[in-house]
């Protein structure tokens, strides 16, 4: 095993390795550097920003780094398609934490820009989705300019000697974390608070090596996999999601992505209250796996709310042993 992320195993308080080099998605003023700083031992680590969420993900699996932070779901665009595609089809990972941030946006731009003068604004995708409302009511006409994240917009205009300007970038305006002007207080803010939905959170990942040590149970966990359609025919995905109903494992998150082989292949990410160690989590798993060998384990991490998870009786661990040792029983006879 990897010492650096070995450590102690994790509790409720400590529900990460402290590793000694991060990898998050950047630059720096991201949201994902805010989600990082949330890592026990983070702040004393050495945080290396990358440009994409693969990129990112590659530094672990070549283990130049021994964890990385990612954007996985936000609470108004849903699922992170770059994200989800990556944990699912690369070569093997483990999510050992999940860490919620809200989310706020400000509109900036060189200084002496009016906000009426803002013809291009730019953003990452999933940024322009939760301030689109506010953008076709105040910036009427207003042409979308992707970017790999939303500080690198901002964070473009700046050009290294303490001026700001947008020229030769295609755009305006950028918008970003306020954190972004926090730090570069050269950037002229336009707009505050300018998202649509003001209680809009992103919920991210730490992210190691599938030798990395498990984050032990708490009673308050979370576990997510990958869950390729095996066949399409009817009842299919029927007889999967039996495979958790019939235990009492309750599914928090189920999105279909597709698998690029060809149209109508899909595959699911799935996300179940619980950890593998748990009887009803543990047999659920069997079940879906034997039904769909490629199920592929992303990881048994706490929930970032502490929310225990409530279980019936006849779905508790205690129900299962008994049950269990009844059957080995009657085969012993």
């Amino acid at each position: 095993m990897n010492a650096a992320v070995s450590g102690v195993a994790p509790g409720p308080s400590d529900p990460g390795p402290r590793a000694r080099r991060y990898a998050f998605l950047g630059p720096e003023g991201t949201f994902t550097e805010a989600a990082l700083m949330q890592v026990p031992g983070a702040s004393d680590a050495e945080c290396i920003p990358m440009n994409s969420v693969p990129a990112a993900l590659a530094a672990v699996r070549e283990e130049t780094v021994d964890a990385a932070v990612v954007p996985l779901e936000n609470s108004v665009e849903g699922g992170v398609s770059a994200t989800l595609d990556d944990v699912s089809f690369g070569a093997e990972l483990r999510i050992l934490q999940e860490i919620l941030v809200p989310i706020r946006f400000v509109l900036v731009a060189p200084d002496g820009v009016r906000l009426q003068d803002v013809r291009t604004v730019s953003t990452h995708t999933h940024a322009w989705a939760q301030i689109r409302g506010w953008a076709e009511t105040n910036l009427p006409g207003v042409t979308y300019v992707p970017a790999p994240s939303t500080a690198a917009s901002a964070v473009a205009m700046l050009d290294g000697r303490g001026g700001v300007s947008t020229q030769g970038l295609g755009y305006d305006a950028g918008v970003c974390s306020p954190v972004v002007v926090q730090r570069h207080p050269e950037l002229q803010v336009l707009a505050e608070d300018i998202s649509d939905n003001e209680k809009a959170v992103t919920r991210f990942v730490l992210v190691a090596r599938p030798d990395a040590t498990m984050p032990a149970p708490t009673g308050a966990d979370k576990t997510s996999l990958v869950v390729p359609l095996w066949e399409d025919r009817p009842g299919a995905l029927l007889e999967i999601l039996e495979q958790f109903a019939t235990r009492g494992v309750n599914l928090t998150r189920i999105e279909s992505r597709p698998t690029k082989t060809h149209l109508g292949d899909y595959f699911f990410s799935v996300d179940i209250d619980g950890h593998i160690q748990d009887d009803r989590v543990a047999d659920a798993l069997m079940g879906v796996r034997r039904i769909c060998p490629r199920t592929r384990f992303l990881g048994s991490y706490p929930r970032a709310d502490r929310r225990e998870v409530r279980v019936a009786k006849h779905h508790s661990d205690a129900a299962f042993i008994q049950a269990r040792s009844w059957v080995d029983n009657l085969k012993g006879q």
